[in-house]
């Protein structure tokens, strides 16, 4: 066996010492081989992986709503194309698989992979969903709403509603500005006081803020309301601006009331937690960074909508009515003060998002 000397330190006196040169080259090999396998399997880990998932979501909705191909099948596409085709959903209209009530419970449940849909069926089942639905008369676009979610340090109310999703099964993984969720009635509204005694089609937050106002709101499936409006059962709907065409509304009503009680109106997408841990890390980094891409494209898919839809009534005889920045400003105080803590009073979270919103406002000069 070939030798080598060598001159090493040792306690302050060198010391000639003989060490087996064929050892030390062998270790130094089998140590580089090692590290070229970590490295190999690291970047198997950081690509995408071989095996495909496949999804199967649920919304609570079909293919009428706007949020289907405006919000979310537009995500799916992004994160099909983002996973590199290692992740493939299905998308099922409501009532397919499970009824429109039940699917966020059964994607919690792992019944389904996912779900999208309107705080949580407006927050009946995840009071922070009221928090990513959007506070009525709180953001005026998408700039706004993503700022006090996501963007802004300051803020994060996103991470409250992310933290209640984890307690629920589920994760957040995507959202979209509707536009305002508005007023379309038979009767003309300039002042809040015109909304005293009127009986509209209204369902969560939409009913705490028609009660609020002085109406009485009613509550019933979509399905339903074109027909109401038609025989006179209710004078009005509260709907989300951009889709009132695909309703047909605009043969029943007659005025759309502007900016909207909440102007910037959001649907979220959320998938099965476990589903969602057992992708790899890559898949959900994948995902997760087209978040706000996918929020700010398909919100902005919503808004040309929106401007359809107006277009649309304008053509059928009505009329857009825009509340003076005056009477805007009465219906937001009114609401701060006493629709946004019976909001605040469903948990702890929304209290502490409620707060953040009216930091938000005042910061910005809103107040």
């Amino acid at each position: 066996m070939q030798q080598e000397t060598q001159l090493v330190a040792s306690k302050g006196k060198e010391t000639l010492v003989t060490k087996p040169v064929r050892i030390l080259k062998t270790t130094i090999l089998s140590i580089g081989a090692v590290a070229l396998s970590g490295t190999l399997a690291f970047a198997q880990s950081d690509g995408p992986p071989d095996k495909v998932t496949e999804w199967v979501f649920q919304p609570a909705f079909d293919q009428t709503d706007a949020g289907w191909d405006k919000g979310l099948i537009p995500w799916v596409k992004a994160v099909e194309e983002a996973t590199k085709g290692t992740v493939k959903i299905r998308v099922e209209p409501a009532g397919a698989l499970t009824s429109a009530s039940e699917a966020f419970a059964a994607a919690a449940a792992g019944q389904t992979d996912g779900y999208a849909g309107w705080a949580t069926v407006y927050g009946g089942e995840m009071p922070e969903g009221m928090l990513a639905y959007g506070l009525p008369l709180g953001a005026d676009g998408s700039e706004d709403a993503w700022k006090v979610m996501w963007g802004d340090p300051k803020y994060r109310i996103g991470d409250l509603v992310q933290e209640a999703a984890h307690e629920r099964n589920l994760h957040w993984v995507g959202w979209t500005n509707q536009g305002p969720n508005a007023m379309f009635t038979k009767f003309r509204v300039e002042r809040l006081e015109d909304l005293a005694g009127k009986k509209m089609r209204a369902g969560g937050p939409q009913a705490i803020f028609h009660s609020t106002m002085g109406g009485s709101p009613v509550s019933m499936n979509a399905g339903e309301i074109y027909t109401a409006l038609k025989l006179g059962t209710i004078e009005g709907t509260y709907w989300d601006t951009g889709g009132i065409d695909d309703m047909s509304f605009q043969e029943v009503i007659k005025y759309a009331i502007m900016p909207g009680w909440n102007p910037a109106q959001h649907q979220e997408i959320f998938v099965n937690l476990d589903k969602w841990n057992a992708l790899t890390q890559w898949q959900r980094d994948q995902i997760e960074g087209i978040f706000e891409k996918t929020y700010f494209e398909t919100s902005r898919m919503h808004a040309e909508a929106v401007d359809e839809a107006l277009e649309a009534l304008k053509k059928a005889g009505g009329e857009v009515i825009t509340l003076s920045d005056e009477e805007v400003a009465r219906m937001r105080k009114k609401t701060i003060e006493e629709v946004w803590p019976k909001i605040a009073a469903q948990s702890e979270r929304n209290a502490k998002g409620v707060e953040i919103w009216k930091k938000f406002l005042e910061e910005k000069g809103g107040k």
